[in-house]
């Protein structure tokens, strides 16, 4: 028997039976609302609360108290905010800021998948903070849970308008891969019922909706910003005469692995073929529904599409989709990536108009250390006549300034002290992080709150090296779900445990190699130690355009590197 059958005679797991059973994703989350007597949501409702948008956690740096004083953890809430492709409006924008100060921790968190979250929110203000954003036209929807996420889209192509066509496809998909469920509209927005559940249909989920998380990303040559071959399904665009005329299609990517199972791994999609941009939508829900009717549903720890594919080949996809669409995919066509990561400074789009890009470390939008982008964001937003967008790699980007608004948008950010946040390391620019502890439930290890550490530290290397201006990827996690993507990063740092590590070098710059494991189980001072001489050797040693991932392979590793 082969592996996926013997999984799909396999009971389904805990959490199917919880999907099956949510009357369409509503669950019981009126009745845990409802309940005064604890700042928790019942066991099954943390599953589902996922589908809206919402993680339950707790402070973690407060466990260990509050049982001594046998008092439950102090719960709260993580809610995530859609952006498709990572735009959204000045309005928009000042909704999420005083949001996050009336109902959650003061501060606002930019996401590796260009969405906005909010940390430290308590249950009895998630209702009120949803109804806010539905009437500045923001939702929570499927921002979690199994069902598609947060499309992601390259915010800064040279040209606007290829940029508004590759977002306008990327909100074409999300809405059509959005539940059908009116499940928070009732919940949250008070809409009255107007069939029963039973009546519902779901035509692209079904009753279980997804075996597991589905990611889409939509990538526009040179850049590769949004790591396209992280992707359950990932959309390059392919530009011929100045024009979209389509997108390669690649499937299968994921970045989430389990400490300790052989059987999980980080993994690139794979390529596919080729479609118009007419065709996008119905590719989408192709993938989407082969996934839905083959993925893995007993062992979440397999759930992926990644794993689907892997275990019954890439030749059985793509004509398992070619057969869901009806014709075939055309052949790929070529092109090509330069790097990841984002630009920053002043620059210009083809019809004139001017972005700013700055960095914001681990996109943890606050007031703090003489760097107020809290408030100097919040003063921009009410002048400002384009848009926000959110950058795959945690900063935010101040897009469409006309030339009479740049010297007044300089000015706020010189006020607040962060005009000059671009006189950073390479190594700083090119960081990210996920938040880790206190408040994500499946942290091992810190990340986001030792980030800082661990530059400071790599960067007396680094400069003492010459290297300053060089653009080494250094990713950080608590845990080896990868929300970071740190299998993507030249350095990548995985939690492990309480101030353990697992060390990954040899990345490629441009998205297109995964790193390698060359470290377990070891602390941040020996993770220091062993990249020190890197670093030395690095600079001294390198070829010519040579990316610090590609030398360690080379020399450290002894791999030819084409």
């Amino acid at each position: 028997m082969t592996s996926e059958n013997a999984a799909r005679e396999k009971k389904p797991s805990k959490v199917e039976e919880i999907k099956a059973a949510s009357r369409n994703l509503r669950g019981t989350l009126l009745e845990s609302l409802a309940d005064e007597s604890t700042g928790a949501i019942a066991s099954d409702d943390t599953q589902i609360s996922k589908f809206h948008g919402l993680y339950q956690q707790d402070d973690r740096d407060l466990r260990a108290e509050r049982r001594k004083a046998k008092m439950e953890r102090a719960y709260i809430f993580m809610m995530r905010i859609r952006a498709v492709g990572g735009v959204v409006s000045p309005q928009q924008y000042l909704t999420v800021d005083r949001l996050a100060d009336d109902y959650a921790n003061g501060t606002i968190r930019l996401t590796t998948r260009q969405a906005f979250q909010l940390h430290g929110m308590l249950k009895g203000n998630i209702k009120p903070t949803i109804q806010v954003l539905h009437k500045a036209g923001m939702d929570t929807i499927s921002a979690c849970g199994d069902v598609n996420r947060n499309v992601m889209c390259h915010p800064v192509p040279q040209a606007s308008s290829l940029h508004e066509k590759a977002h306008e496809v990327a909100c074409r998909i999300s809405d059509h891969l959005t539940p059908k469920s009116r499940a928070y509209f009732e919940i949250w927005l008070d809409e009255e019922k107007v069939a029963e559940e039973s009546e519902e249909v779901e035509p692209i989920y079904g009753k279980t909706y997804l075996p597991r998380k589905f990611k889409i990303g939509m990538a526009i040559p040179p850049s590769n910003d949004i790591d396209v071959f992280s992707q359950d399904l990932g959309f390059i665009a392919i530009v011929e005469d100045g024009r979209l005329a389509g997108f390669n299609v690649v499937a299968g990517g994921g970045m989430g692995m389990t400490h300790g199972k052989a059987e999980t791994y980080p993994m690139l999609a794979k390529q596919i073929g080729f479609c118009t941009p007419d065709q996008a939508v119905e590719v989408a829900e192709a993938v989407v529904t082969t996934q839905r009717d083959f993925g893995n549903r007993s062992d979440r720890k397999r759930a992926r599409l990644k794993y689907t594919i892997e275990d019954r080949g890439l030749d059985w996809f793509i004509g398992e989709v070619n057969r869901c669409l009806g014709w075939d995919l055309a052949d790929s066509r070529p092109y090509s990536f330069d790097d990841y990561g984002d630009r920053y400074g002043w620059f210009r789009d083809t019809a004139g108009k001017w972005y700013f890009n700055s960095f914001v470390l681990s996109g943890r939008i606050k007031d703090a250390d003489g760097l107020n982008w809290k408030s100097a964001l919040r003063e921009i937003a009410g002048i400002h006549e384009g848009d926000f967008r959110l950058t795959p790699n945690q900063n935010l980007l101040i897009a469409g300034v006309t030339d009479a608004k740049k010297p007044e948008i300089e000015a706020v950010l010189e006020k607040h002290g962060v005009a000059g946040a671009l006189s950073q390391t390479g190594l700083r620019l090119n960081a990210m992080s996920c938040p880790a502890l206190p408040t994500c439930g499946l942290a091992l290890a810190e990340s986001e709150r030792v980030l800082p550490e661990v530059l400071e530290t790599l960067e007396q290397e680094v400069e003492s090296a010459g290297l300053r201006d060089d653009a080494i990827s250094i990713r950080m996690t608590g845990c080896p779900n990868g929300c970071a993507r740190p299998y993507l990063a030249e350095i990548g740092i995985v939690g492990k445990a309480p101030g353990k590590y697992n060390l990954y070098l040899g990345a490629r710059h441009d998205g297109t190699r995964l790193a390698k494991e060359v470290e377990a189980n070891i602390t941040l001072d020996d993770i220091y130690e062993k990249l020190r001489p890197l670093i030395r050797d690095y600079a001294r040693d390198r070829k010519e355009g040579e990316g610090f991932g590609d030398y360690y392979l080379r020399k450290a590793a002894n791999v030819a590197v084409s």
